[in-house]
């Protein structure tokens, strides 16, 4: 019986190629779109779960509420690690990490370095708390001793190609060596941190035992229970306000001479928390993350986007397969006649939406595997077609197409066996049971098609919205020039020549001006330090802000604009202890009035020192991190930071000054890596996440549009076969053809419309959801939906009228011959 089912469904589906083409294509796009979406899901869910001991990782993070300033951190103070680990039994291990920026690389025989960026100093209880195996050494003393690395595999071959590196040694910035003493394993895509190099903390100058400065990022494992269930972290977390009640309280009474509860009792917090490893990808709103997160959002956004894109598929199946029933009526009463059951009638039509399923699914996949490269690109991902052999892939792609066939087909089946036999053989219209359910006025069918163009309209007004932020980023005044700023990185590698590689660059024609700091607004380095003004250090007055060191062309160089006060400058030698505040920190400090006064900074590198600033400037407020969060206060002071070089230029010839710089570098630091970028360029890695949404909501966008007008053009060829006769009457009457266009397409346009004014509302919502990440975001304005609903229109209007014009055409000698 089965194998009769499929030759007949094979027999139907040859009979009509184009309507085949149509259901196989439509339903093969929506299933390859849904897979790719699954797959991109599939892994940012999957990010950080190869550690062995996952589930119980949590990382420690700080919530500091100070004068105004609110703010999450990933890092802690360095002994909180080892203090929870000495003082809780629940512990297991912990391990701290402190990034080190850039390292110039190479082998001590060598005369040139390596720029490399993933290097991390680390506690050897790295191996025991992430799964990092490794190739060569051993993990339980790889870090346990002073000057000793771990490397990864890759920058393994990249050093020393296929020779054993462990036990030779490695020289970072010509001034540090280090033992190689192990190669570990490349660190998988889907994971918070990268690591090409592992330094043995033992070999971090910073200081140890304060409670006051948050600069590493710390991890625990917490202890199996007996059950074989970790810990409970709800209940742990409540021992972090046990150490800072022990610990950090004195040592803010000795500093600041505040207590713990008087910070508290001005309106400021400071607490502890704990973060599931698993959930740092998604879920963080923290900031310094090692590397830029992800969004929870997106994935429910993508989730639902995949689902609409499916059930547009499959409301294109059930649509088309009900607009074709009128030609099988006669099949359906001749099969009643001679003693067909419905069941088996069911069974038979259900065989067919089954095999044309499969005949999707397996396009489907040829499409994934041909648009993965393209798709990867796009979301800046690593995902192999290896992933769809897993077995839970496997079920699934056995599974779905036989779940999607049935689901899709079930509408058309039930729909198709009820047509009654002696109307149907009467030549009269199908009719379902005593209701006289006529196909020519088939509410579901118009009402899926009012719910597929509705999830269509509200795609494109997402897209829409989501383009419009990004160009308002891009676009917007953000308190200095990126324009032609060319930033030189690791200049440090200069040493005491960095001064003299500026002044000499400075003579290149096309060059406006130069600056020597390492604080950039763009992804570069930050530091937090708490200010006072002098004399109200004891008291609960404190400003956090940044504190960046520059020099005295910073401004100019980057094109900022003062406010009030002055700007750095040589001719005054007190500006060694002048410091400039943005606006923010200017009113946190109470305004205008804060020029002249004398701010008290706390060293954090000494404990209980101070360091004493004038006020000579306040700088207009510039953004330096995404516009998601709203402008902190940020201080600029005199300090000699080389991390990096900046340069404004003119419109000239940029790369052939680029080169002329370049003859510069390699001329005073060779074997160096000379590394530059352009500071439009690097500022937009701030946004490069939202960059890569918008992209991909558009393209899916666009493809379920497709996929929409793919059934609405099946449905207008139907409907204009339907009613044939009825065309040559009209035009035999003297109908116009545009009266007859108008005729069959006015019937669609009042479902698109329909469709505009549900998913309207339904597309606001979603999208001021969105926005409400963003501290600076652009309005919804009503032209956004009417721009999507004269595209919907005019897409589905272009859609109708291609068959109704050849319908309306046609000789109307030969419609009336028609049946």
């Amino acid at each position: 019986m089965l194998t009769n089912y499929l030759k007949i469904a094979l027999r139907n589906l040859r009979k009509q190629p184009g309507l085949t083409f149509i259901n196989v294509f439509g339903l093969a796009l929506g299933l390859a779109c849904c897979l790719l979406i699954m797959l991109y899901v599939t892994d940012e869910l999957s990010y950080d779960r190869f550690h062995a001991k996952a589930d119980r990782i949590y990382r420690l993070g700080i919530d500091v509420k100070f004068n105004g300033i609110d703010a999450q951190m990933a890092t802690v103070p360095d002994p909180l690690g080892p203090t929870l680990k000495q003082d809780y039994p629940q512990v297991e291990q912990f391990v701290r990490l402190h990034p080190q920026g850039t390292w110039q690389v190479k082998r001590p025989e060598s005369a040139v370095a390596i720029r490399e960026q993933n290097v991390l100093f680390a506690d050897s209880t790295v191996f025991d708390v992430f799964t990092l195996p490794l190739l060569s050494g051993n993990p339980k003393k790889a870090l346990s001793q002073a000057n000793t690395i771990v490397i990864s595999e890759t920058a393994a071959r990249r050093h020393f190609g296929n020779a054993d590196p462990v036990g030779k040694t490695l020289s970072l910035d010509n001034r540090l060596t280090f033992t190689i003493t192990g190669v570990m394993r490349d660190l998988p895509s889907n994971s918070h941190f990268k690591a090409d190099f592992l330094v043995t903390m033992l070999s971090d100058g910073s200081p140890v035992g304060e409670w006051l400065g948050n600069n590493y990022y710390t991890y625990i494992v917490l202890k199996e229970g007996r059950s074989g269930e970790p810990a409970n972290p709800d209940t742990f977390v409540k021992n972090l306000e046990a150490v800072t009640k022990k610990y950090v309280g004195p040592q803010l009474q000795s500093v600041l001479g505040l207590s713990l509860a008087k910070l508290r009792a001005g309106g400021n917090q400071l607490r502890y928390t704990m973060m599931p490893m698993t959930d740092i990808h998604l879920r963080s709103k923290h900031q310094n993350e090692l590397l830029p997160s992800g969004d929870i959002q997106y994935i429910y956004i993508f989730s639902a986007v995949a689902l609409f894109i499916l059930l547009i598929a499959c409301i294109n199946f059930m649509n088309l397969a009900t607009a074709r029933s009128a030609k099988r009526a006669r099949e359906v009463g001749v099969r009643k006649v001679l003693g067909s059951e419905r069941g088996q009638l069911v069974s038979q039509f259900m065989a067919e939406s089954v095999l044309t399923t499969v005949l999707a699914m397996g396009l489907a996949l040829l499409l994934v595997s041909l648009a993965l490269p393209l798709f990867n690109r796009l979301a800046a991902k690593e995902i192999g077609l290896g992933q769809l052999l897993s077995p839970h892939w496997l079920l699934a792609l056995t599974v779905f197409p036989i779940v999607v066939g049935l689901l899709a087909g079930s509408y058309p089946a039930f729909f198709l066996s009820g047509f009654r036999p002696i109307s149907v053989l009467k030549g009269g219209i199908p009719t379902i049971g005593k209701d006289g359910f006529q196909l020519g006025k088939l509410s579901l069918r118009s009402g899926l098609v009012v719910f597929q163009f509705m999830m269509s309209v509200a795609l494109m007004v997402s897209t829409i919205v989501v383009y419009r932020q990004i160009t308002y980023i891009q676009t917007k005044n953000l308190g200095f020039q990126r324009d032609q700023v060319l930033i030189i990185n690791d200049t440090y590698a200069l040493d005491r020549q960095t001064e003299a590689f500026r002044q000499e660059v400075l003579k290149l024609p096309g060059v406006v001006s130069g600056s020597v700091s390492g604080y950039l607004p763009t992804p570069s380095n930050r530091s937090n330090t708490i200010f006072f003004v002098e004399g109200e250090v004891n008291k609960n007055k404190g400003v956090t802000m940044q504190n960046w060191g520059v020099d005295h062309d910073y401004i100019k160089t980057l094109g900022m604009q003062m406010v009030a006060g002055r700007d750095f400058a040589r001719t005054f030698g007190t500006d060694s202890l002048g410091i400039i505040l943005n606006e923010t920190a200017a009113k946190l400090f109470g305004g205008p009035s804060v020029l002249g006064k004398r701010i008290v900074r706390l060293n954090d590198a000494s404990l209980g020192t101070q360091k004493v600033y004038t006020v000579i400037g306040i700088v207009k407020n510039f953004h330096y991190e995404s516009l998601r969060s709203t402008i902190g206060a940020v201080s600029l002071s005199l300090d000699r930071n080389t991390g990096a070089t900046t340069f404004r230029l003119h419109d000239a010839n940029i790369s052939t000054l680029v080169s002329q710089i370049e003859a510069k570098w390699k001329q005073m630091t060779p074997g160096m890596p000379f590394n530059y970028e352009f500071m439009n360029a690097s500022f937009e890695q701030t946004y490069r996440a939202e960059q890569r949404v918008a992209t991909l909501a558009l393209t899916f966008a666009g493809l379920a549009i497709f996929i929409a007008c793919l059934g609405l053009f099946g449905l207008a060829t139907f409907t204009a076969e339907q009613r044939t006769k009825e065309i040559g009457v009209r035009k035999v009457l003297g109908a116009s053809v545009t009266s007859i266009v108008a005729l069959l397409s006015k019937d669609f346009l009042k479902l698109v419309l329909i469709a505009i004014i549900m998913a309207s509302p339904v597309a606001w919502y979603v999208m001021d959801r969105w926005l409400q990440d963003f501290a600076y975001k652009v309005d919804i304005e009503w032209w956004v939906f009417a721009g999507a609903g004269v595209l919907a229109v005019g897409i589905a209007l272009l859609t109708v009228s291609f068959q109704s014009i050849k319908a309306a055409l046609v000789n109307p000698v030969k419609s009336l011959k028609t049946e």
